[in-house]
This record gives structure tokens, sequence and C-alpha cells, in this order.
């Protein structure tokens, strides 16, 4: 990731960034509700608001973003809940301290500011860290007027399900009206949300 992307993303969380709404989405509370606890990896993680609901929920939750300015935020949040988690600065596209497999890899607008030529690279990760059986839950930006963010693009959609299959797509704008789309995908075996 570029020095100024990383430098802005630093600088928004000088206040509270549009996107850090501090509550998790009902798409995640369905989740929780419907999967026995396991690990999780929340990426894009931010100020560790999923971190915290995972956990809560009995996940053992690792959460990665590249502002340690985030993250920082975050661990200050965790020792107010006297939540246990982990909290790492690194790339998406690299995950150098992130090992072992997980049941649920969590995506809420990460995936779909990345630039359109590294997410291969995020993708790759993916593969090598969600556990068999295990979901891939994602929230993305789709398509819309030029200039903005590409947000997830058909080839990403089927570059995605290589390797794992889509159990869920749900499609609705967000609360500024952009569209977007929930995706949940399972490694190996498809289930139910």
């Amino acid at each position: 990731m570029n020095l100024f992307r990383r430098l802005s993303f630093d600088f928004s969380y000088l206040s509270k960034p549009p996107w850090d709404s501090g509550i998790s989405p009902p798409e995640l509370m369905e989740f929780i509700r419907n999967h026995a606890p396991g690990r999780a990896l929340d990426l894009g993680c931010g100020t560790a608001t999923n971190v915290i609901t995972l956990a809560q929920a009995g996940w053992q939750v690792t959460g990665v973003d590249f502002s340690w300015r985030a993250v920082r935020k975050g661990y200050q949040k965790l020792r107010k809940t006297r939540i246990e988690a982990q909290l790492l600065v690194d790339d998406v596209t690299k995950l150098r301290e992130i090992h072992g497999s997980y049941e649920l890899i969590l995506d809420i607008g990460c995936y779909h500011s990345l630039p359109v030529d590294i997410r291969p690279a995020y993708r790759t990760n993916i593969d090598r860290l969600l556990a068999p059986q295990g979901f891939h839950l994602l929230y993305a930006f789709l398509p819309s007027s030029p200039g903005s963010l590409p947000g997830i693009t058909q080839d990403d959609l089927e570059a995605l399900n290589q390797s794992r299959q889509m159990v869920n797509r749900r499609d609705s704008p967000d609360r500024q009206g952009r569209a977007s789309t929930w995706l949940c995908y399972q490694k190996d075996t498809p289930g139910r949300w």
C-alpha cells in the first residue's frame, strides 16, 4: 500500500472517519447467531468494533489494519471493555504476522478500497488462512460512477469463486445510497448462512 494512502487513512483517525460507525452490522450479528465460535480474522478492523463484537460472542479474534492510529484506538477500546483480542498493524496483501487457519475471515469495506492490481495478493492470503469449511464474510461497494472506488468487480467475483463457493449474496444501497453487497463464501463445502 503506498505511503500517501496509508498517511491519509491515519489522518482520518485524528477524528472519527465516516466508516467507523461503532456499530456492528446486522449481517455480522446474524452470522454470529448462526455459527459456533472459532477463530476469526477481521481484515481492515479499524478501531476494533467488530473484533469486540466477535470476542464478546466467544470468538478468538485477530484484527488487522494498516493504520497504526486505528489499531491504537482499537487497543484503547479493548482495554475499556476488558476484551482479549489481538490487533496488528499490517497490510492485508502481506499479512506477515498471521498464521494458522480461521473459521471466519471478515472484511467490511477493505477489499473494495484496494487497488485492483494488488487484489490477487489479498485473495491468496484468504486462500492460505481460511480453514476448510470456513467462511469469508465480505462487504463491498459495487461499481458505480466513474472516478469513484472501483468497488468489487465481476472479475473479482469470478476470482473469489475459484477457491470458495458463494453461500449468500445480498445487494442493497448503503446509508449514503451507494450500491453495495454482502457476500458470504465458504471454503470447500457449501453451507447455509
